[in-house]
């Protein structure tokens, strides 16, 4: 056998399933370690490339491994479920990492620092609490409705229910109890989120890149802050590779040498196309004739599709965009009203 040259890992909380080739392709090592034994396996190799699925703790194991000296390398798991050849088990999973490693096309996933980690979490930590204090809202407006009080929607009009709950006589003192545990609930939520808020706009507030996107019509600073930490402009060819990565491009269903295309792919980042195609809903509302949101292309775009169609368009429009401002470092160069000389 050879000099080992690759090492694929299956991790896990408790137990690593290792599986390393040499340059020929020959198994080398195939074992299962528990979780300080691991550590210490890799720290007694000599640096060599080492493959993990982007998954739950890949990016803390990346940074660990490449302090070792190794080069790590992380593929996300969709690409490797087609190597996975029968079964499933921790020794498979492994080999198949391993097997898409060797693709010369295989499509990477950024090893992240533990800085932008923090940073990521805030974001993900600000839509976790806007779930739950939509949930409990939505819970408030549902106990009110069976006992005849509604109220009309949004998360401002909670306050004004509550207010109505606890003044009408033919509302059960229990029931009363549970809705104002329902609105202190809801107020906590209200204030944490608050503070979330706040450490994205010092985010925001302290970040180039994400100050330059939010001169973007439709991008806000949580989108552009979002935007400014999870995507890195050199892993893509161009602005169009960046959309289809978001899920904004046509799925394709070709065949014979005859093109057709479907809706929208919906892969990649789910959040970042959320937020692109509510801030280019954003833009359709106020895109009134003669306003500057108003560009020849979006004009004549409305005046021959849907509007929710015509949002998914400018939201593909708005990423590339995004692109060519951070690949290129330029500034936001508004178009010209329809109709302008």
């Amino acid at each position: 056998m050879g000099e080992l040259t690759r090492v694929a890992v299956d991790t896990s909380k408790a137990v690593f399933a290792v599986h390393g080739e040499d340059a020929a392709g020959r198994v080398v090592v195939r074992r299962e370690l528990r979780r300080a034994a691991f550590e210490a396996f890799m720290a007694g190799l000599a640096p060599v490339e080492v493959v993990l699925e982007a998954c739950g703790a890949s990016h803390h194991w990346g940074r660990r491994l490449g302090a070792m000296g190794h080069r790590v390398r992380l593929i996300p798991p969709q690409y490797v479920r087609p190597f996975v050849r029968r079964g499933k088990t921790d020794r498979a999973d492994a080999a198949a990492i391993c097997a898409a490693a060797g693709r010369p096309d295989m499509r990477e996933v950024p090893l992240k620092s533990a800085g932008q980690q923090a940073a990521l979490m805030v974001l993900r930590l600000r839509e976790l609490l806007v779930k739950q204090r939509t949930a409990l809202v939505n819970a408030l407006r549902g106990h009110a409705a069976e006992f005849g009080l509604v109220a009309p929607q949004g998360i401002g009009r909670a306050e004004e229910l509550l207010a109505r709950i606890a003044a009408d006589p033919e509302v059960p003192e229990l029931a009363r109890e549970s809705f104002a545990l329902l609105g202190q609930q809801i107020a906590a939520v209200g204030a944490q989120l608050a503070e979330a808020d706040a450490r994205l706009g010092a985010l925001h507030k302290g970040h180039e890149v994400s100050r330059r996107l939010a001169a973007v019509p439709g991008i806000g600073p949580v989108a552009a802050i979002s935007l400014a930490l999870a995507v890195e402009p050199g892993r893509f060819e161009s602005g169009r590779h960046l959309a289809a990565w978001l899920g904004l491009t046509p799925r394709e269903h070709s065949t014979g040498g005859r093109q057709r295309l479907g809706g929208i792919s919906r892969a990649g980042h789910e959040r970042l196309r959320s937020l692109l195609v509510l801030g280019a809903t954003a833009v359709i509302r106020h895109a009134r004739p003669g306003s500057r949101l108003a560009t020849p292309w979006l004009t004549a775009l409305l005046a021959r599709k849907p509007r929710k169609l015509a949002a998914v368009a400018l939201a593909n429009k708005m990423a590339r965009v995004v692109w060519a401002m951070m690949a290129r470092g330029e500034a936001y160069r508004a178009r010209p009203l329809a109709g302008a000389a």
